[in-house]
């Protein structure tokens, strides 16, 4: 049966759609017009009748009949089936539960599991402790009830013998993060257990994951950490969802304006105090993907976060983040005729970057319930980023000290030549002339020196033959040969996954590859299993590379896959997909690494058997967790020197039970 989006499409013509828009010229076999994106004198939007896609070559916009008009109302995905579907004569209706994809069954046992655990904690006797933690917490029964927050028996199967009683199988269920394999054995046990729950949706409302913060009276004893969250699965990707952005995206609209916070419960807190504008990054540092997400409602971002190392550290990954996102690469002739890619400033998204200074060190959670008023006025005296770092850095600083004032250049000049923007770039530079007194230039030459230095992302691109690719560290090589040893021994896949997780493989690339492989082996586990001849799991390449391939499309935002299209979902429960790719170097860079890791394994691993596979595995997993594990803990060791300078024994201690783990893991590891 063809999906409603489908069937419209082989019914409407992408030229006739396009036209009641805007005007068209023809081009050869195509058509041609001044892109309604962006500002242009020389046409560079191109319709293609005959593949019915568009196309801008200036603002890198472009896909179906569905992402023009999405772009031209601002609706959703769902408001443009709608609005083409009586133009095509198409009636949409609800589909039969039968047909209901993987991807859906899966949402569905999490947003049953997430009924479940509510109501344990609304009644269930064990829950006592976790119902008196939010309400000393300062959360009401609505607030509650609002973001469906839940607890988790201390059980190994009731959950699953729950979702067994609604029709799922085992494999289904553990698909959905919801359990997990015990090693060497086929059987299954709950994940989270005495367990405080709070889901997480996507941007739309759908229930994706959970992150589990451990029942009060069982803190002491804990050894998995305070939080644990759901596994990355076929739908809950942390790098692309925002805690509460489900609630918070109209409010951010309206205002202009995103708050970011660390935590789910400042979040919560916020909402249940009349701030609905602020979004989570869940403790992990902000990401490309949740960057564009927000930029569908705002470009303005505030973040808010602890008044700790942990809190800077995060700050000045988000600054770089926003940096790599906030400007459009395009090509054009140079006077030699040859192709080059250069950032165009004339088409830089411009997105804006205020720093909330917390008011007595304290997080955001706490200010709110204490003195909202005090949270309000810190919100609105929000200092622009580099308004931020000038004061932080020179407020240290003795300028009449010529070694302080060589310490501020040498702080702030790479900050200034961060900006995309050459008129904040020249504000900032005079600024700080003008404050240590050195001449503009000197640091104008100091600036021109720091940028040469810069990526070709930061600066003026050339073409892709005479980008110089950057010396890949060991590790990044080894991360090469394990994915390499996974897409050629196939049966290893399941052991690699259990023992190593995506943030122990080094470089973009190969993390993007490896998230989107288990994603793959989860969708044909089922079949693989079915297989009588072979007990080897085999990777179709063309097929994987497709999806690689789809995931990642750029300037595609709202191009769905199949599963993601509403045949399977009542349509007026769905919404466009939240999954976005990178910029077009990161497609190109997957498709290209995965490309070369397929003859890699075929050219150094021709003859190993599975035993050598298997044993080569070992090795790389063991370099791989060794390396990961130094550098968390060097990165911790600095965090204890500066809580203990700041006298937080609370995070302290837990920073000093992390590095206890990390060192027992390296030793176990070593032995």
């Amino acid at each position: 049966m063809n999906q409603p989006s489908d069937e419209i499409k082989s019914r409407l013509d992408i030229v006739e759609v396009i036209r009641d828009y805007i005007q068209l010229k023809p081009a050869g076999i195509n058509f041609r017009a001044l892109c309604p994106f962006h500002r242009e004198k020389t046409p560079s939007f191109m319709v293609s009748p005959e593949k019915q896609i568009w196309h801008c070559f200036g603002c890198s916009k472009g896909g179906d009949i569905f992402s023009f008009v999405m772009e031209m109302e601002g609706i959703s995905f769902v408001e443009a089936l709608r609005l083409l579907a009586p133009k095509a004569g198409v009636t949409l209706r609800r589909q039969d539960p039968k047909l209901t994809s993987q991807r859906n069954r899966l949402l569905d046992i999490v947003g049953l599991s997430s009924k479940y655990y509510h109501k344990i904690l609304l009644e269930g006797s064990g829950a006592s402790n976790a119902r008196k933690y939010l309400a000393e917490r300062g959360l009401n029964n609505e607030t509650i009830e609002e973001w469906q927050i839940g607890y988790s028996p201390d059980s190994w199967d009731d959950l699953t013998n729950f979702l067994k009683t609604k029709g799922y199988t085992e494999n289904e269920i553990f698909l959905a993060g919801m359990i997990v394999k015990k090693e060497g054995t086929g059987r299954f046990y709950n994940r989270f257990r005495g367990r405080i729950m709070f889901p997480i949706k996507d941007a739309n409302g759908n229930i994706a994951a959970f992150s589990a913060r451990v029942s009060p009276e069982k803190e002491a004893e804990e050894k998995m950490g305070k939080y644990i969250n759901s596994p990355q699965t076929m739908i809950y990707d942390k790098s692309s969802i925002l805690f509460g952005l489900d609630k918070a995206k109209m409010e951010i609209k309206k205002q202009d304006l995103a708050i970011i916070v660390e935590g789910q419960m400042d979040v919560i807190t916020a909402h249940q105090h009349g701030f609905t504008n602020v979004v989570a990054s869940s403790g992990t540092a902000l990401t490309a993907e949740q960057v564009k997400l927000i930029q569908r409602y705002t470009n303005n971002l505030t973040f808010a976060l602890d008044a700790d190392a942990a809190g800077e550290l995060a700050i000045s990954r988000g600054e770089d983040i926003v940096k790599d996102v906030d400007y459009q690469e395009v090509e054009s002739e140079d006077s030699f005729g040859r192709i080059r890619k250069y950032v165009d400033p004339l088409l830089s998204y411009n997105i804006n970057i205020k720093i909330v200074e917390m008011p007595n060190g304290k997080d955001p959670d706490e200010c709110i319930k204490n003195n909202p008023e005090e949270w309000q006025k810190a919100v609105k005296e929000a200092k622009p980023i580099m308004q931020y770092h000038f004061d932080k850095i020179l407020t240290s600083l003795d300028l009449d000290n010529i070694e302080d004032r060589r310490q501020a250049t040498k702080k702030l000049l790479p900050k200034i030549a961060k900006l995309n923007n050459k008129i904040e770039q020249d504000f900032w530079l005079k600024k700080l002339s003008q404050t240590i007194d050195i001449a503009e230039n000197y640091l104008l030459e100091a600036l021109f020196a720091n940028l040469r230095q810069r990526t070709p992302k930061d600066a003026k691109v050339s073409s892709e033959k005479e980008i110089t690719q950057p010396r890949r560290s060991r590790e990044e090589m080894l991360s090469e040969l394990l994915l390499a040893l996974m897409l050629k021994f196939s049966l290893h896949i399941e052991y690699v996954i259990g023992q190593i997780n995506a943030d122990q493989i080094i470089g973009l690339a190969n993390q993007a590859i490896y998230k989107n492989l288990i994603i793959y082996y989860n969708k044909i586990i089922d079949d693989w299993t079915q297989q009588e001849e072979s007990n080897v799991l085999e990777i179709n390449y063309q097929d994987f590379r497709n999806q690689l391939a789809q995931n990642f499309t750029p300037g595609h935002p709202h191009q769905i896959s199949k599963q993601d299209k509403l045949s399977s979902r009542n349509f007026d429960e769905a919404d466009s997909p939240e999954e976005e790719g990178g910029n077009n170097r990161d497609k190109i860079d997957q498709l290209h690494t995965l490309d070369r890791l397929v003859l890699l394994a075929d050219k150094d691993f021709y003859d190993y058997n599975q035993e050598q596979a298997k044993e080569e595995i070992i090795k790389i997993i063991i370099t791989l967790k060794k390396y990961y594990l130094a550098n968390r803990l060097k990165e911790i060791t600095k965090l204890i020197a500066q809580t203990e300078k700041e006298g937080e024994e609370d995070r302290l201690k837990n920073l000093m039970e992390e590095f206890k783990a990390l060192t027992e893991e390296m030793r176990e590891i070593e032995s």
